[in-house]
């Protein structure tokens, strides 16, 4: 038999009794995997446990959210020899999972997971700390980490928007930046940045309709909408439009990026749904390294430029 860990989340509340749990091994087993279950208690906890895992491992799932995953690839990002990586979403909005092409069925995803095929996915980093989909910085974003766990149980992704609308009231705020990118300078101001490697963000699919997880770029878009009508016209515009065709974005693809704000912002970034704390104010963005992800084939060949 092979060997599998699970690191799960045990508040990302998807696997509630014994029953579940048994049809989870159940499942594994009839696929070859003799599985063990890791319970993660606090922040971090998940790259702790990968990087302790003994060598032999064939398989580790992330079971939990977009902010499980990152955890679980910053991890294996430590290790001397690299263990192939799944995500078996149990989040609310789960992003990276409905982009690979899982849904909400975690027996149903397992079995997309374990009948799919090994890729090379590209992970992107914020200075020296990895992100597997977005690095994310604006007002009204901290409502991704910052909306009270009680809500998002009770109301699953409604609960983004209810702490949302309390926050309306906020104005907007708006940054003077510098970048560098591809050996050219600029300045320009931006109250909203995306720094992504992927199709979804926030639970909108297909914000780029043509992205590839193995090309050893990252995409980075900005805007300086102001107010709160602006604001809410583009994201009008970003689920019907591929965000390189809405005019108030500035768009590039690229693999460095160097990003300095001029006057120092007064929120935190968003990395792959988690806050992110620095007091910096210059940031390097760029594709360091890679990893192996079992992934469902599904979505394969819109993906990823080799298959």
């Amino acid at each position: 038999m092979r060997k599998c860990a699970i690191i799960m989340n045990p508040n990302s509340g998807k696997i509630k009794n014994i029953d579940s749990k048994r049809y989870l091994y159940d499942a594994l087993r009839k696929y070859g995997y003799d599985a063990e279950i890791k319970y993660t208690k606090k922040a971090k906890d998940a790259t702790t446990i990968v990087k302790e895992l003994p060598d032999d491992i064939d398989l580790v799932i992330s079971a939990g959210g977009d902010g499980t995953l990152n955890e679980v690839v910053a991890g294996n990002l430590e290790r001397i020899k690299k263990l192939t990586v799944a995500n078996l979403p149990m989040g609310t909005t789960n992003d990276v999972a409905n982009m690979y092409g899982l849904n909400s069925n975690y027996l149903k995803n397992l079995e997309l997971l374990l009948t799919g095929k090994v890729k090379d996915v590209d992970i992107c980093y914020i200075d020296e700390t990895p992100f597997v989909y977005v690095a994310c910085l604006g007002d009204y974003i901290d409502m991704t980490y910052n909306t009270p766990r009680e809500l998002k149980k009770k109301y699953g992704k409604v609960a983004y928007i209810l702490y949302g609308l309390r926050q309306l009231r906020n104005k907007i705020n708006c940054y003077n930046i510098r970048y560098k990118i591809d050996g050219k300078e600029y300045t320009s101001k931006a109250s909203f940045i995306f720094i992504t490697n992927s199709s979804r963000i926030a639970g909108v699919n297909d914000v780029y309709y043509d992205i590839k997880l193995d090309d050893k770029k990252f995409e980075f878009a900005f805007t300086e909408v102001k107010t709160k009508k602006d604001m809410l016209k583009l994201f009008v515009q970003m689920v019907n439009l591929d965000i390189k065709d809405v005019p108030e974005i500035t768009y590039y693809q690229t693999d460095n990026l160097e990003l300095e704000f001029l006057d120092p912002p007064k929120v935190s970034w968003c990395i792959d749904g988690e806050e992110y704390k620095s007091h910096s104010t210059k940031f390097n963005f760029k594709v360091d390294k890679s990893i192996k992800m079992l992934l469902p084939k599904t979505n394969i060949k819109r993906l990823f430029n080799e298959d």
